[in-house]
């Protein structure tokens, strides 16, 4: 008896076939590559500014945008959350400009909150005498370090196609262009900020210079 063309068609219509790929995984695995591109682009024109940053903000960033951006449809709610995450990531960087630690008798280290009286720590009563030295207070090298981070990140951040394709919609191709020297114009100002007034405090995240 000779084989039947039914016989053959079972190889060529397994759903398991290499050959036969179907148009959501396809666009799935697009999808996955251009956010691998935008990060590897992000990340290649950005990294001389990390440095500047306290770290752990811009990690946290990067693992809450794709759920705060969700599918890249824009809408209202993921723009919202997009806007909040930008700002709440500012702040940080921002805030932890203000902190500086000392070691103690003990040998641990305390962290505290920077202001023109000197040194606040973050916790009270722990009987340790905290230095009155003037490098705990407030100035205004603290606020230029402090602007200088917020400057930074959002650089970073308006590196990112997710970023600009919510907060600017319409305008990738005007984006585009002048996110191709802002992050470089940035990293230089701030070099030489950073030059003029060196960081001294260890807070946060904030090593020193």
């Amino acid at each position: 008896m000779e084989p039947t063309v039914e016989h053959f068609e079972g190889p060529y219509s397994c759903p398991c076939s290499p050959r036969s790929t179907s148009p959501t995984s396809a666009g799935g695995g697009r999808r996955k590559r251009a956010v691998a591109r935008g990060m590897q682009k992000t990340l290649s024109k950005t990294s001389m500014l990390v440095n500047f940053l306290p770290t752990g903000t811009l990690l946290t960033f990067e693992l809450l945008l794709p759920s705060a951006s969700g599918d890249g449809s824009c809408s209202p709610v993921s723009t919202l959350m997009i806007e909040t995450l930008l700002g709440l990531c500012a702040l940080s960087c921002f805030f932890f400009h203000f902190t500086d630690s000392f070691r103690g008798p003990d040998g641990k280290v305390y962290y505290g909150f920077v202001t023109p009286r000197g040194l606040a720590v973050f916790k009270s009563g722990l009987g340790v005498d905290v230095p009155q030295d003037e490098r705990f207070r407030m100035g205004f090298v603290d606020l230029v370090h402090a602007l200088m981070a917020a400057m930074v990140f959002a650089a970073i951040a308006l590196s990112d196609h997710r970023v600009t394709n919510c907060l600017f919609p319409g305008h990738a191709k005007e984006m585009d262009e002048v996110m191709e020297s802002f992050p470089l114009m940035v990293g230089v100002v701030c070099s030489g900020l950073f030059l003029v007034f060196p960081n001294t405090r260890y807070g946060i995240g904030c090593m020193a210079t």
